[in-house]
């Protein structure tokens, strides 16, 4: 199932203070993409895109970010979705920015130790001049799709897996799914991510997908599956079918205006919950 364009309002879940401009950025190990969005989601110019530049400590993604800032119009606050475990804007761990070169390259130990207890919300609020939320890219991608009720999993596919779960439209610690096994020495990342989806082609990983799918249903026991990211539109219309009705596949836009939802979707403890809007 596809699910329809995304388009929140002032009156929807969606929604934030009038009048106010969000800067979304959604980081990406191949790329980092962002635009500015008013209170009902509107991008008022299209999304800027730049290649991940590598390598790339903290400092240099905060210099990026507010490169990329400058090129846009102005905003009051800035949500940003970076990859690996996010704590309150605290990283603790990331997967391809801690690598020389960006994805399956050398893991560089001093990037490790740089990235490791990073609080990228203060810094990006301090280079940027407003207030920055910052959270795991797929939980921004979340904040976009979700209905609000029931249990709802989300399931990035790009240059690895990402994943975010929501009971109730409240946001549940995060988990670094990519980094389970699915057999002995393979991952959920290596199993699902790009370059598997290149060397096998679209035809033989739209069935892994479905496979993996199948596999976690009975984990998750959800309401709603949505699968997003820049891959999901790839999964060849034979093995979505086979995935039910349960599961639906969301633009990769979700990354963006979910930029703007997750400020009304702030929940007292650091995830989201009815908190109200701003």
């Amino acid at each position: 199932m596809t699910a329809p364009p995304l388009e929140p309002t002032a009156a929807s879940p969606g929604a934030s203070a009038p009048g106010s401009r969000t800067l979304a950025v959604d980081c990406g190990g191949g790329g980092i993409k962002a635009s500015v969005l008013d209170a009902a989601g509107t991008l008022h110019v299209p999304a800027l895109r730049v290649p991940t530049p590598y390598p790339l400590p903290p400092s240099r993604l905060v210099q990026t970010v507010a490169d990329i800032a400058a090129r846009l119009p102005p905003a009051d606050r800035a949500t940003v979705g970076v990859p690996g475990m996010i704590r309150h804007g605290v990283v603790i761990a990331t997967p391809h920015y801690v690598t020389v070169a960006g994805p399956r390259s050398r893991v560089d130990p001093a990037l490790v130790t740089a990235w490791a207890g990073a609080d990228m919300s203060a810094a990006l609020t301090a280079a940027l001049g407003y207030p920055t939320l910052v959270l795991n890219d797929a939980e921004v991608h979340g904040a976009g799709v979700i209905a609000g009720s029931g249990l709802e999993l989300v399931l990035t596919l790009g240059t690895g897996l990402g994943s975010a779960l929501f009971d109730g439209g409240v946001l549940a610690p995060h988990l670094e799914l990519s980094h389970a096994p699915v057999r002995r020495g393979v991952t959920y990342d290596s199993y699902l991510g790009e370059h598997e989806r290149r060397r096998l082609g679209d035809g033989a990983w739209s069935r892994r997908v479905r496979r993996a799918v199948d596999g976690l249903r009975p984990v998750f026991r959800w309401d709603r599956l949505y699968l997003g990211g820049g891959n999901s539109r790839r999964i060849r219309p034979a093995a979505l079918e086979a995935l039910g009705d349960d599961v639906v596949v969301v633009p990769n836009s979700a990354g963006i205006v979910g930029g703007v939802r997750a400020w009304s979707l702030r929940g007292t403890a650091g995830g989201f919950g009815p908190a109200g809007p701003g």
